[in-house]
């Protein structure tokens, strides 16, 4: 079931993320809900109904509304809106810094931020309106945030920066208005901290906002791949139509330099396809008649005729965008943990503040209102958790489209961590390591059989498989002219082989076991098998009414740069293990040139995934790489399952990163990518924990009776708005990350 996106506002930090989240998961049917307060969505899967959920979350104190993020429509209002509430924050910083800057130099300068005579009182009154206009201007959202969260018994952000200069603003107004409350020495007025705490924090939200925007390339890319248009052949015309317009069966025109509509078979013409925005290899693709085309690759050359075979959100390309888009949604394991500490964190911070205020009141030096203000301000300003909400999804969202842009589609946050702590990565044989596309080599009869008459029949059995060692032999009697029908009683014996009958004779073809089975006498031709499968091919029997007729030997040449590919790997650290059904002789050749010295050999479709619960059992952290339907278990059992997208649907869905092209390099992008993000993420995450753990205390004033220093409540805003900015930063530096350099580094 498709998730179901939401676009949120009035979101503020990461104690926000867990309340929204918390309302999600509690709609009847909703099975998870992850929100990215990079973007502001939340993605939930489960049978439920959008406008339970949106109810849900406006309960909780939020609005919301449902989106399809792979809409390009969308994207462009979201980049708008984006566009008009940066150009709002920069004008609210600009009215709040207008009055805070002046009066911050009037105070360094040596100005008395007191009030002592009656004309004081009324010229600092008309600050004080003043400002009080700037706090409804340049921050009235915060108030109305808190007061939101309030309602709904929350505390988010938004109530931490509006205690903070509230109080602040309302203690220099006391002292304006009633300064015989107040002592002589803590008549001090903290206007200026109030503008320049409101203004400092729209500068950060603005340069968070400009930063945050850079993030989502790789998927605002992807989306732009989209044609909008299709010229396809109606009757004896061809006409220009929109693309949703398109169905399944039309013949659609596409010529050079077209991007591809939709997805579909060429029936007319042979040109060169640019999929590089798909799969990471910047070499155009020959392609011609028959060949499959993917929506959204570039016509380089020639003019094609295809017929469409899925449109709108059956094609590849959506698949890819709400795949991506999901990956970046989601949360890896670490990320979880700092979002339950950040639903205590605000609450915390609360606490610590009145505890501060109480401190200085009880124990600290006059004049100890004066100090209580400003140690609570600081404390309340300081700790604003923006920065811990932001660390993980800003280095999710940055490497996930980081991968995608290297053709490697991660699936969840959970798979992106595990595969940076892969220790041991099993790869499948055929078409894995192999390039899937075996041809017959030797046939060597028995007896009196002829070669014609064998091919024949081998083909008529295996006509109806779909293994490709089978696809090989029937390509094989085509090319020779050979008469090729479709066998009766067709049986597949896992792990063995097939058994058919065609002309009134049984037939059997499979490995030595199949035949034994049988009882059927192999004489000398066992002997033969171990020479040709020393030579890397793969010996199958064949038999026709009990009686051995031939070997056919079928080679799978390994893909060109699957030794370089499986090199790296090894060069980071990690142990590679080949897994395969062929006989030990042929698995041995092709690990050896292949780099590879463990492999498993003759393992049964439905023992390979026991093989990876037992390396799991080991210690090991195992990465899964296949491309067929009898490797999807061992994709789901293993701790990261990679399927080669160029394999089965079945193996793509069963896995948890997908890789668009065939190399195997993928894997060492993919792993490569993970460890960048996972390094990325911590820092990030030990920044805003380090930051918190050291500037609260010091807003707290604890090393006030050392040093005799306090922190201002403007620094206070400062270090707030330049910590969230620094993650931001940090995440972004990802987006410069090259997988080739940290290979060559490993």
């Amino acid at each position: 079931m498709p998730a179901i996106q939401l676009l949120i506002q009035g979101a503020s930090c990461a104690s926000c993320v867990d309340k929204i989240e918390t309302a999600a998961r509690a709609v009847p049917g909703v099975t998870r809900a992850e929100m990215n307060l990079v973007d502001m969505t939340v993605s939930v899967t489960g049978n439920c109904q959008p406008s339970d959920l949106i109810a849900a979350i406006k309960n909780a104190g939020y609005n919301a509304k449902c989106i399809d993020e792979s809409d390009a429509n969308v994207l462009a209002e979201k980049a708008l809106a984006d566009k008009a509430y940066y150009q709002r924050l920069i004008r609210k910083m600009t009215a709040a810094l207008l009055l805070g800057v002046p009066m911050m130099i009037y105070s360094v300068a040596g100005g008395a931020m007191t009030v002592v005579t009656p004309g004081e009182r009324i010229a600092w009154l008309i600050v004080g309106l003043l400002s009080l206009l700037v706090i409804f201007y340049s921050g009235g959202r915060f108030f109305i945030g808190a007061w939101n969260a309030f309602r709904h018994h929350n505390a988010n952000m938004d109530t931490l920066i509006a205690l903070g200069t509230g109080a602040a603003w309302l203690y220099s107004m006391v002292v304006v208005l009633a300064p015989q409350l107040v002592p002589d020495m803590a008549r001090h007025l903290y206007f200026e901290a109030t503008t320049m705490i409101i203004g400092l924090v729209n500068l950060g939200l603005a340069l968070e906002l400009k930063a945050r925007g850079q993030t989502s390339e790789a998927i605002q890319r992807l989306v732009g791949l989209k044609a909008k248009n299709a010229r396809v052949r109606r009757g004896d015309k061809e006409l220009d139509i929109p693309i949703d317009q398109v169905v399944p069966g039309d013949l659609v025109r596409v010529r050079p330099g077209e991007k591809i509509p939709v997805d579909g078979d060429i029936v007319e013409g042979k040109t060169a396809i640019d999929e590089s925005m798909l799969t990471g290899e910047p070499m155009p693709v020959t392609k011609g008649v028959g060949d499959a085309l993917v929506a959204g690759c570039i016509n380089k050359s020639g003019s094609i005729l295809f017929q469409a075979t899925r449109v709108g959100a059956d094609t590849a390309l959506y698949r890819i965008i709400a795949m991506v888009k999901r990956a970046q949604n989601s949360k890896p394991p670490i990320g979880r943990l700092a979002d339950i500490i950040a639903a205590y964190f605000v609450p915390s911070i609360m606490i610590i503040a009145v505890m501060s205020a109480l401190a200085w009141l009880n124990l600290g030096p006059e004049p100890a209102v004066a100090f209580a203000v400003v140690c609570a301000t600081s404390v309340l300003i300081i700790a604003c958790p923006c920065a811990l909400g932001l660390a993980t999804p800003m280095s999710v969202m940055v490497g996930v489209g980081k991968a995608a842009e290297a053709g490697v589609l991660i699936r969840n946050g959970e798979a992106l961590q595990s595969a940076s702590t892969i220790s041991l990565m099993i790869l499948d044989k055929t078409g894995t390591i192999t390039l899937g596309a075996p041809t017959v080599t030797d046939i060597l009869p028995a007896d009196t059989f002829d070669e014609a008459q064998i091919l024949t029949l081998a083909a008529s059995l295996e006509s109806g498989s779909e293994h490709p060692l089978a696809q090989a032999v029937v390509e094989s009697a085509q090319a020779k002219g050979l008469p090729v029908n479709r066998a009766k009683n067709f049986k597949a014996i896992p792990g063995c082989g097939a058994q058919a009958e065609s002309n009134g004779k049984v037939l059997l073809f499979g490995n030595e076991k199949l035949m034994r089975d049988h009882s059927i006498d192999l004489g000398d031709f066992p002997q033969k098998a171990q020479a040709l499968a020393a030579e890397g091919k793969t010996p199958m029997y064949f038999s026709i009414d009990n009686r051995l007729a031939a070997i056919i030997a079928v080679a799978d040449p390994i893909k060109p740069d699957s030794l370089a590919a499986i090199k790296r790997l090894q060069r980071t650290g990690v142990r590679v293990i080949m897994l395969t059904g062929d006989n030990r002789i042929t698995a041995a050749a092709v690990a050896r040139k292949a780099g590879i010295t463990e492999f498993f050999a003759e393992v049964l479709p439905e023992d390979k995934s026991r093989k990876v619960s037992q390396l799991q059992a080991e210690g090991e952290v195992v990465g899964m790489t296949g491309d067929g339907i009898n490797d999807a278990p061992a994709l789901a059992t293993a701790n990261v399952g990679f399927a080669i997208g160029t394999g089965t649907d079945v193996a793509i869905e069963s896995a948890d990163i997908t890789l668009m092209r065939g190399s195997l390099h993928g894997l060492a992008d993919a792993i490569a990518v993970s460890r960048a993000t996972m390094r990325n993420i911590k820092q990030n995450l030990f920044g805003a924990f380090i930051y918190n753990a050291a500037g609260v205390p010091f807003a707290a004033g604890v090393f006030y009776p050392l040093f005799g220093m306090l922190l201002s409540p403007v620094v206070a805003g400062a270090a707030m708005a330049f910590s969230s900015l620094t993650v931001v930063s940090n995440a972004n530096r990802l987006r410069w990350f090259s997988v080739q350099n940290a290979s060559s580094e490993g």
